[in-house]
């Protein structure tokens, strides 16, 4: 049979038909919210944000206006919970757990050493220090113990706060001893007498890993046999480090220690460590 050309209405019918076809085709697929297989890359810049109906972020990734490549999870009012990158030091690449009180001025509560990469920042831990017999002593004019602590470093800094007096004058020092044992005097000052001399010294722990035991170790002695000096601490713990300079020098790694651990087991195997050879009250510096 010849083809007899359609008439418009015939060619509006077809359109219909095949509107209404597309359209219930449409309506079968699933809908384009899930990925069922495959990766999404964000890559050469660029974030990916999630928001509460109100504009909140709740979850960022990707790379920052500042230039750092991090992860943050907020609120639903918008403070920051947990974040890992930091903004003004690009390189650090810092995890932080915040606090949710919006009005104080330092809200994180744990994180790392921006400075120190192998070391805690927060929390701040306690120095244990212990007051031997000699803590308050009479008549005895060599360096004795007064006060000794030993314990794994967590913190890369230590800060210790004492006072001392003699009767007569006298002499205090404070001895860092590091894992490898070589102990170092941090400072020697004379006491005039009947004068109340306070210190506080800060202390990067160098050559030490995160749970390596430190010595920490504070003596004194009585510039005559006719005196007596006491000396007390009133502070000591660690902290993350305020600026670089602050950052304790590194220790020698073997190769095996400086590789980077392929499971959580490796992990946990590499930060265990021995007791340090220094056992408190036996090592004393040259005096």
């Amino acid at each position: 049979m010849a083809a007899v050309p359609q008439d418009i209405l015939d060619r509006i019918r077809s359109l219909e038909r095949q509107v209404r076809e597309l359209t219930g085709r449409s309506q079968m697929r699933p809908a384009l919210d899930k990925i069922l297989h495959g990766d999404i890359t964000i890559g050469e810049g660029g974030q990916l944000f999630a928001e509460t109906p109100s504009g909140q972020r709740t979850f960022i990734v990707g790379q920052t206006p500042q230039g750092d490549w991090g992860v943050g999870i907020g609120r639903e009012d918008g403070t920051a919970a947990f974040t890992v990158g930091d903004d003004n030091l690009e390189d650090a690449q810092m995890f932080r757990m915040w606090s949710r009180d919006r009005d104080a001025p330092d809200r994180v509560l744990i994180m790392d050493d921006a400075n120190s990469d192998r070391f805690l920042g927060r929390p701040w831990i306690p120095f244990p220090m212990y007051p031997t017999a000699n803590s308050a002593m009479e008549s005895t004019t060599s360096f004795q113990f007064a006060w000794i602590g030993r314990m794994p470093a967590q913190n890369a800094v230590a800060v210790l706060d004492f006072s001392s007096i003699a009767s007569a004058g006298g002499q205090v020092r404070i001895n860092y001893v590091p894992p490898t044992g070589d102990a170092q005097t941090l400072a020697t000052w004379t006491l005039p007498a009947n004068t109340w001399v306070s210190k506080t010294f800060t202390q990067p722990l160098h050559k030490a890993e995160r749970g390596d035991h430190v010595l920490f170790q504070i003596e004194h002695r009585n510039s005559a046999s006719s005196g007596a000096i006491e000396t007390r601490m009133f502070n000591a713990y660690t902290r993350n480090t305020f600026t670089t300079g602050e950052a304790p020098d590194m220790p020698t790694r073997t190769a095996t220690a400086a590789a980077a651990p392929a499971a959580f087991e490796a992990d946990l195997a590499t930060t265990t460590t021995t007791e340090s050879p220094v056992e408190p009250g036996l090592r004393r510096v040259d005096e």
